[in-house]
C-alpha cells in the first residue's frame, strides 16, 4: 500500500508542475480569472466534464448507490448530466454574449451593484461546500490506499488542494483537466474492463429489483431530487466560468453538450459498481469508499496506482474550480470596485490570497461534514433558488428592476433555511424555488405600478401647462 501512496503523491505532484508552468503565462485578471476568453474545443470539452466529474460522481455516487440503490443517483450523475445538457441548450451562447468576468457581473449590469454584492454573499458558499466535498473525497481515496486515518488524509488533501490552486489560474486549471479527464476515463474504462471480465458485473443480477428504481419518492420528493442538481447547478458559477472562457459562443455552447453527453455515459461506470458493491462488499463503514476498494481488490497495483491517481486529479480539477470561482466573486466583485485604480497584477495577488482563505475555511467544513454526497446537495441547493429566478429573468425577459432581484433573493435563501434546517419541511428547494419566483413576480408587479404612478404624477403639471385656460 505504500507503494501505492507513493505513485498516487508522485501523480499529485506532475499536476503541481503542470499548474505551475502554465501559471506563469499569467498577466492579467483576465488570464488568471477566465483564460483571457481563449479555451477551444478540446481544453473547453475537457475542462467542463472534468470540473463536474469530481468526487461527487466517483466517490460520492458509488457510495449513495450503495445505500440507497439507483434512487441515490438521481442527482449524480443522471441530474448533473442534464444540467451540463441545459447549459449547452439554454444559457451558454446568451451568457458568452455578456462578455462577463464573473457571474456576480450580470446582477449589476441587469440589476445594481447592491443586488451583485447580495448574489456574491449566497454564491461564495455554495462553492466552499463544493471544495469541502472535493477535499473529503480526495481524503476518502487516500485513506482507501493507505493506513491512514480518515482525518489525517483530509488534512493532507487540504494542503495539496490549496497549494495547487494558489498557482494556477483557470488555464492551468483547463490544462490539467485535460489530463486529468483523459486518465480518470481511461482509469474507469479499465475498472469496467476487468470487472467484466473476472464475471463481477453479473452480481447485477442478485440485486433487489426495488434498488433499480430512480424514484423511490413520492411526485414532489422526486422533482425535489431532481430539481437541485439541475436548476441548482445549471447556473453554478463554477460551470458559468468555463463557458464564458471559451473563445466564441459556438464553442461555449458544443463543448457544453458533448461534456454532458460524456458526463452521462462515463457517469454509468460508479453507478454500477455502487450496485454490485452492495451485493460483494456488504456493511461498509464508509460507503463512499466503495469504488476504490473495488479497484483496489481487482486491479494490478501499477494499474490500481494510475486508477487512484486518476480519482486524485480529478477531485483536484473540481476544488480548483470551487476555490478559484469564491476568490474569485470577493476579489472582482467586491474587493476590486473598492480601488478603481489597482494594478493587474495586484488584481492577482488578491485573487490568490483568497483562494488560500477560502481553501482553509473548505477544510474545516470538510473534516465535520456527514459525507461527500450531503456536501454536494447543500452546495446545489445553498441559495440557488432566488439565483437561478433572478438570472432568468434577466438573461430572457426585461420584466423586473432591482426591487424584484432582492426580493427574489431573499426568499430564496430565507425559504431554504426554514424549510432545510429550522422547519424541516420535506422538500425544501421545491419550496424555495416557487418562493423566489414568486417573490421576484410579485416585486416586478410592484415596480410596474410604482413606475407607473410617478408617469402619471409627471405626466400631471404638463397637462396643466399645455391647458392653460382650463386652470
Amino acid at each position: 500500500m505504500n507503494t501505492v501512496l507513493l505513485g498516487v503523491l508522485g501523480y499529485v505532484l506532475f499536476q503541481l508542475v503542470v499548474g505551475f508552468v502554465v501559471s506563469r503565462s499569467i498577466r492579467s485578471e483576465s488570464d488568471y480569472l477566465i483564460a483571457g476568453r481563449s479555451l477551444g474545443y478540446g481544453l473547453g470539452i475537457f475542462t467542463v466534464f472534468a470540473t463536474w466529474f469530481g468526487a461527487e460522481t466517483v466517490i460520492g455516487a458509488a457510495g449513495s448507490i450503495y445505500e440507497e440503490g439507483l434512487s441515490g443517483g438521481s442527482a449524480d450523475p443522471f441530474g448533473y448530466a442534464l444540467c451540463l445538457l441545459v447549459m449547452g441548450f439554454l444559457f451558454a451562447v446568451p451568457l458568452w454574449n455578456l462578455r462577463l468576468t464573473t457571474l456576480a457581473d450580470l446582477f449589476r449590469r441587469r440589476y445594481s451593484g447592491g443586488v451583485e454584492r447580495m448574489a456574491v454573499v449566497l454564491m461564495v458558499p455554495t462553492s466552499l461546500l463544493w471544495a469541502a466535498a472535493q477535499i473529503r473525497a480526495f481524503g476518502q481515496v487516500l485513506s482507501a490506499s493507505s493506513d491512514l486515518e480518515v482525518t489525517v488524509t483530509i488534512t493532507l488533501a487540504a494542503a495539496v488542494v490549496v497549494v495547487y490552486t494558489v498557482f494556477g489560474g483557470l488555464l492551468a486549471d483547463a490544462w490539467t483537466d485535460l489530463v486529468q479527464g483523459i486518465a480518470l476515463i481511461a482509469g474507469l474504462v479499465i475498472l469496467f474492463g476487468v470487472l467484466v471480465m473476472n464475471g463481477s458485473v453479473d452480481d447485477l443480477a442478485a440485486v433487489e429489483p426495488a434498488r433499480y428504481s430512480l424514484t423511490q419518492r413520492s411526485l414532489l420528493g422526486t422533482v425535489e431530487a431532481w430539481a437541485i442538481p439541475i436548476c441548482g447547478s445549471v447556473l453554478a458559477a463554477e460551470l458559468v466560468a468555463r463557458v464564458i472562457a471559451m473563445k466564441n459562443p459556438t464553442v461555449a455552447r458544443r463543448s457544453s453538450l458533448i461534456a454532458g453527453s460524456a458526463y452521462l455515459a462515463i457517469g454509468m461506470i460508479p453507478v454500477t459498481i455502487g450496485l454490485i458493491g452492495f451485493e460483494m462488499v456488504p456493511g461498509l463503514e464508509h460507503p463512499e469508499q466503495i469504488l476504490p476498494l473495488m479497484a483496489q481488490q481487482h486491479l494490478p497495483a501499477l494499474l490500481y496506482t494510475l486508477f487512484a491517481g486518476a480519482l486524485v486529479s480529478a477531485i483536484l480539477s473540481t476544488v480548483d474550480s470551487a476555490l478559484l470561482v469564491a476568490s474569485s466573486l470577493i476579489s472582482h466583485n467586491i474587493i476590486v470596485p473598492l480601488r478603481p485604480g489597482m494594478s493587474e497584477k495586484m488584481k492577482v495577488r488578491i485573487a490568490r490570497a483568497g483562494v488560500a482563505t477560502f481553501g482553509v475555511i473548505a477544510y474545516v467544513v470538510a473534516l465535520h461534514a456527514e459525507g461527500v454526497y450531503a456536501l454536494v446537495e447543500e452546495a446545489s441547493a445553498f441559495g440557488s433558488a432566488g439565483i437561478f429566478t433572478v438570472i432568468v429573468f434577466g438573461l430572457f425577459t426585461r420584466v423586473g428592476a432591482s426591487g424584484s432581484a432582492y426580493a427574489s433573493l431573499s426568499t430564496g435563501i430565507v425559504l431554504w433555511v426554514l424549510g432545510a434546517y429550522v422547519l424541516e419541511l420535506p422538500y425544501p428547494y421545491v419550496t424555495s424555488l416557487a418562493g423566489a419566483m414568486a417573490a421576484y413576480g410579485a416585486g416586478a408587479l410592484l415596480e410596474g405600478r410604482q413606475a407607473g404612478n410617478a408617469l402619471q404624477r409627471e405626466a400631471a403639471p404638463l397637462r396643466q401647462d399645455s391647458h392653460p385656460a382650463e386652470r
